[in-house]
């Protein structure tokens, strides 16, 4: 399809640009946005010319977490320019960025006004360098500031020379003191302005302003080092496990204890955990235990979703009914791992789900990733010690892994790697899309390669060299580079906007919008495909290779990952195998989750019909069982010893002004 700029107005599909026409600055920098409308598309391109009649230049544009969005930047613009965006043969209106020498903004400063009766006039204080928030003291004699991560103490000063003073952490105007160890959260001033208070995970600290300058009354000798450790304010509550015993009689039981499938098996689960498995004949039925019915039916583990993303929360506030997280469970995901999210949000929405108050999948998370870029919210590291405190910072808020994001030196990556095994925690790069930078994350050794190596091919020198690693795989081919995302293939191949599974948790305009209109190509165009085909190269060669959904589509994303491992040659019994065990091996958590066998906690699927005869058959859920609990796969009503349904979601009361279907999925959709 190619579309005129003449035709846009009156096409269905569309490239909605921001800013569109501006002002900015001589020499400013631009953010550009796109979002794609009514069409899908796997790349999309700025097109930008500074001299009338001139040639159009391309410039990528990335894409975002939202697979219909793409962003890019024009650096240090000095003409005023003309732009447009072109993705799939649809072009924007083209936009105008006037170039004018307006006033800029270096600096936002911090006014401080006195009391009328002191007749002076306000004063302002520079905000410097990167930092994100400050408190001033009750008395106004004092300022604290938090930059990258830390928190630091200042006089504030109110008289002198008509200059602001420039507050940043590497400041020379003022006396400065650095007053956390490696980080601080909610920072706040004592009533009497002589202490300072901040927390970090489930700790309080505080810290006297004489023991952070010399020069104040009361003044140790020597200063004493920012402290270590705090007051304990968390609190401990009981993690959520259902009573009573319930069996399933009669299944299929792909238990994922090598190639073992048990034909006629029986699953009994005490609290929630399996205690017993195997034949129905050698299974013995504890007296007053709750039997389902399994017979023709199929039971695999729980998938596990290593690469996951969603929306957790926003600005403070984590919803208990958050419908992203149900749509996972009920596609019979148990266990998340998100390798990007706010700190803040996805630790509190974790212990929720733990404390069985958050209906979802078992939540975890590296939080907000360890930045190598410029930003105010950077991990800058230039030793071991910093590696380690950025760690040990993560740790703290409930993080036993972390993302190593664009650290742009090897030495960094290697500093971080170090100091994650002196913590004992895992690390995960970000791919990144450059097949040289993954090869020697792979030397180092990460943890894994999140996101496709960027080759069509691979042969034996790297399935050699890794398969000589304990380094895993997360391809995350829904947005395997190189060509049109995996993801594409299924809205093209397949009625999305008709699975009532899916619109049975997620609002249907969200639906719809990208799932009414994709785009057609054949089938040897879509390079996911390619990409599956190297992923079982290196799954043959002993690499861990597991399910990674990046969030796509909530829950329905992970069975088409399953779903393109097959594309990529492995059997269905591998596939399976990739969307759960080999999660629980790359977490870590082998012992307790990825496979059937007693003592291990119950997150399994109840099929209605057989993955290994069809691997498409995994979205035919019966029931979902997560840490012992059982959920009508449909619905998430809940069976057993707590039998409700779940109530609705916002958008499902009527009179909210949102759609979305509110009736329940069947086992074959």
């Amino acid at each position: 399809l190619i579309l005129s700029r003449s035709a846009e107005a009156a096409s269905p599909y569309r490239i909605e640009v921001t800013p569109g026409a501006s002002r900015i600055p001589r020499g400013a920098d631009q953010s550009v946005k796109a979002k794609l409308s009514g069409f899908t598309s796997s790349e999309a391109t700025l097109m930008v010319r500074s001299e009338p009649g001139g040639q159009f230049e391309r410039v990528p544009l990335i894409v975002g977490v939202d697979p219909s969005e793409f962003e890019g930047t024009l650096f240090h613009i000095e003409k005023s320019s003309e732009y447009f965006v072109v993705s799939n043969g649809v072009e924007s209106p083209v936009f105008k960025l006037d170039v004018v020498d307006l006033p800029t903004v270096d600096k936002l400063v911090l006014e401080y006004h006195f009391p009328a009766y002191t007749g002076l006039e306000p004063r302002t204080v520079a905000k410097g360098g990167k930092a994100t928030e400050y408190h001033v003291s009750p008395d106004g004699q004092w300022i604290a500031f938090v930059e990258l991560w830390n928190v630091y103490v200042s006089p504030f000063p109110t008289l002198g020379g008509p200059e602001p003073i420039d507050l940043s952490a590497d400041t020379g105007s003022v006396p400065l003191a650095k007053v956390t160890r490696e980080a601080g959260w909610y920072v706040h001033w004592s009533g009497d302005s002589k202490q300072l208070h901040w927390s970090l995970g489930p700790e309080l600290f505080a810290r006297k302003l004489s023991d952070s300058f010399a020069f104040l009354d009361g003044a140790p000798e020597k200063l004493p080092e920012p402290p270590t450790a705090g007051t304990t304010i968390g609190f401990e509550t009981a993690s959520d496990a259902p009573k009573g015993t319930v069996v399933f009689q009669g299944a299929r039981l792909v238990t994922m204890r090598g190639d073992e499938v048990i034909e006629d098996g029986t699953v009994v689960v005490t609290g929630n955990r399996i205690t017993a498995i195997g034949k129905s004949s050698e299974v013995q039925i504890p007296a007053g235990a709750r039997t389902i019915d399994a017979r023709g039916k199929t039971i695999i583990p729980g998938l596990i979703d290593v690469h996951w993303h969603g929306g957790l929360g926003s600005d403070g506030i984590v919803p208990i009914d958050n419908w992203v997280a149900a749509a996972s469970l009920a596609y019979g995901v148990t266990t998340i791992h998100d390798p990007s999210n706010d700190t803040e949000t996805v630790f509190a929405a974790s212990e929720l789900q733990k404390a069985g108050l958050l209906l979802g999948p078992r939540i975890f998370s590296t939080g907000t990733i360890l930045y190598g870029a410029d930003t105010n919210f950077m991990a800058p590291i230039a030793n071991l010690e910093d590696a380690k405190g950025h760690l040990r910072r993560m740790k703290a808020v409930g993080a036993f892994s972390v993302k190593s994001y664009n650290q742009p030196r090897r030495e960094q990556r290697q500093q971080v790697l170090a100091a994650a095994r002196e913590l004992g925690m895992l690390v995960v790069p970000e791919g990144g899309s450059l097949f040289q930078h993954n090869v020697n994350m792979v030397v180092d050794g990460h943890t894994g390669i999140e996101h496709s190596i960027p080759l069509a091919a691979i042969y034996a020198d790297v399935t050699q060299l890794w398969g000589a690693t304990k380094v895993g795989y997360t391809p995350t081919l829904g947005v395997a580079y190189g060509g049109i995302w995996g993801e594409n293939y299924w809205y093209a191949k397949t009625k999305v906007w008709e699975d009532q599974r899916l619109l049975s948790f997620v609002p249907r305009e969200i639906v719809d919008e990208r799932s009414r209109r994709p785009f057609m190509a054949p089938d040897e165009e879509y390079n996911h495909i390619q990409n599956a085909k190297q992923a079982k190269k290196l799954a043959d060669a002993g690499v861990g290779v597991q399910l990674g959904a990046h969030g796509q589509r909530e829950g329905l994303a992970a069975h088409w990952e399953v779903w393109m491992f097959a594309q990529g040659g492995m059997t269905p019994l591998e596939a399976l195998r990739s969307g759960t065990l080999r999660g629980a091996e790359y977490l870590g958590m082998e012992s307790e989750i990825g496979s059937l066998a007693p003592g291990k906690l119950a997150d399994f699927i109840l099929l209605s019909k057989n993955p290994l005869d069809d691997i498409r058959n995994t979205t035919s859920i019966d029931r979902v069982v997560a840490n012992g609990r059982v959920y009508e796969g449909s619905t998430l009503n809940e069976e057993g010893e707590r039998s409700r349904k779940r109530p609705p979601f916002f958008w499902q009361v009527p009179g909210r002004g949102t759609v979305g279907a509110t009736t329940g999925a069947t086992d074959q959709d």
